[in-house]
């Protein structure tokens, strides 16, 4: 059963992901290199807000 939810967990990361570059490809494209000039540790503080995000999500 833990398998079953993990696929379904990562399907859903993959559907939310397919948005916005099939939706608007120009501004998906604008955003990615705009993150591509971020400093290493900018990155690394908006990871870390993302997997904090998360693993509170999966708390409540």
């Amino acid at each position: 059963m833990m398998w079953d939810s993990l696929w379904t967990a990562f399907a859903l990361v993959l559907v939310i992901e397919g948005f916005l570059p099939f939706l608007s490809p120009q501004v998906w494209k604008r955003t990615v290199a705009q993150i591509a000039q971020l400093q290493d540790g900018q990155i690394r503080f908006f990871a870390l807000l993302a997997l904090g995000a998360g693993v509170l999500m999966l708390c409540f």
